[in-house]
């Protein structure tokens, strides 16, 4: 939905304080397009990825349909108007809340200290004033197969009706762009005046993320610059052209080398959709040498580690003598890896599965966000010493044991260094 960028209000109160504002949004809930609660406090592990929740009218009258998404199956409840509390979700660990009627939308979030900090944007005027009750379910899409670029991209025909042989491509895009939808309030923190946002997509190959992300946020009201980046040459070619024809070439761009030999410059989210085997970590690298306030990347076919992993410690080659689990055990400590460098250096990091398997079978997301400094290469988010020795131990027993190297690690020698 487009949002006014005028902030009406932005304030820190207690959780209590700031629910009791939500709640003016909630006195008539005819007029409530949607509740949103994401997200996770801090040491808290809510039991869903994503809560859903919208006025619906059944024969016994109206009700709030909740709809709770584990990122591999949707679960749909209920409620008497009377039984809806809000400070429930929050109290389950959910770190963000949206409440949106027809004129305004609140936004919370939880800081790290148990406070909550929030603001209200106007609805802008070109949403649709008529809020459906209707107790089928509407498909949660944050950009409609009838979308230009879903067009251009050739994931839907001519007539935007989605294409029976895109189908899982599109839903790769939907569920990634959810995922940007959770960053984004801890992204836009610091940048909620001017509403501005840079994103690059490290492989973006024909760019379908690229694309989407672009569209999702400026229909959001952000000022929006997106760098596409991908080795070959011809996909620089097609995608500026689609850029192009789309309008958008003064603010999607694209480059033509491999992200290792990407020059420097700021950014706030950095994003990789199945970057083959070292070319994830190049993304990483990337994204942490300049400072990237989120990173979300889908790995795809981690072969390094697997071919490091010639002895295995006991007990484990029960497993490694089978290929296919010699495979998927490599896999797995690649990524676990991955995350446990991102956390040494001051990332909050977790590893999720961001669409269901039957989609594509390289469904993991390692999604991390700056929580430190916004300049890691100048200080190193803080850290007692006790946390950080800890960390450094279990990583480095891990690769003692397997007697492995990560390429993520050589990468980013000179900061890893730095902190111990």
């Amino acid at each position: 939905m487009i949002l006014n960028s005028s902030i009406l209000n932005s304030s820190i109160l207690n959780i209590e304080q700031a629910l009791a504002q939500a709640a003016t949004l909630l006195a008539d809930p005819t007029k409530v397009r949607r509740i949103i609660f994401s997200g996770k406090q801090r040491n808290l592990m809510p039991p869903y990825q994503r809560i859903d929740i919208r006025p619906v009218q059944l024969k016994a009258g109206l009700h709030w349909q909740c709809v709770s998404h584990d990122g591999k199956k949707d679960i749909t409840k209920n409620l008497p108007l009377d039984q809806l509390n809000l400070g429930n979700y929050l109290m389950d660990g959910y770190a963000n809340l949206i409440v949106e009627n027809d004129v305004q939308q609140f936004n919370l979030r939880v800081t790290k200290s148990g406070k909550a900090e929030f603001g209200f944007t106007k609805v802008s005027r070109d949403i649709p004033n008529e809020i459906s009750l209707s107790h089928d379910r509407i498909k949660i899409r944050l950009l409609d197969e009838t979308d230009p670029i879903f067009i251009a991209l050739g994931i839907s025909d001519n007539d935007g009706v989605l294409k029976p042989t895109r189908t899982d491509k599109f839903k790769q895009v939907q569920e990634f762009l959810k995922n940007i939808v959770e960053v984004l309030p801890e992204v836009t923190k610091k940048s909620l005046a001017n509403k501005a946002i840079k994103i690059v997509d490290l492989g973006c190959g024909h760019a379908y993320l690229t694309f989407a992300a672009y569209k999702y946020l400026k229909n959001q009201g952000f000022a929006v610059s997106v760098i596409g980046v991908d080795e070959r040459t011809d996909s620089r070619e097609r995608n500026s052209q689609i850029a192009q024809q789309l309008g958008v070439s003064g603010e999607v761009k694209f480059e033509a080398k491999q992200i290792s030999n990407l020059a420097d410059f700021e950014v706030d989210v950095a994003i990789a959709l199945h970057a083959c085997d070292t070319a994830t970590d190049d993304a990483i690298a990337w994204a942490v040498k300049n400072n990237a306030r989120a990173i979300l990347v889908a790995p795809c076919c981690q072969h390094d580690i697997q071919r490091q992993m010639q002895v295995a410690p006991a007990p484990w080659s029960i497993a490694t003598r089978h290929g296919i689990l010699h495979e998927r055990l490599g896999d797995l400590i690649t990524d676990s890896l991955r995350a446990q460098i991102l956390r040494i250096l001051g990332y909050k990091t977790e590893i999720i599965e961001f669409i269901a398997g039957s989609h594509t079978p390289k469904n993991l997301m390692i999604r991390a966000m700056n929580t430190g400094v916004h300049n890691l290469n100048r200080t190193p988010a803080a850290k007692s010493d006790e946390v950080k020795a800890k960390e450094f131990a279990e990583y480095d027993l891990m690769l003692q044991q397997w007697g492995i190297t990560p390429k993520l690690q050589e990468l980013l020698a000179a900061q890893l260094d730095a902190l111990r």
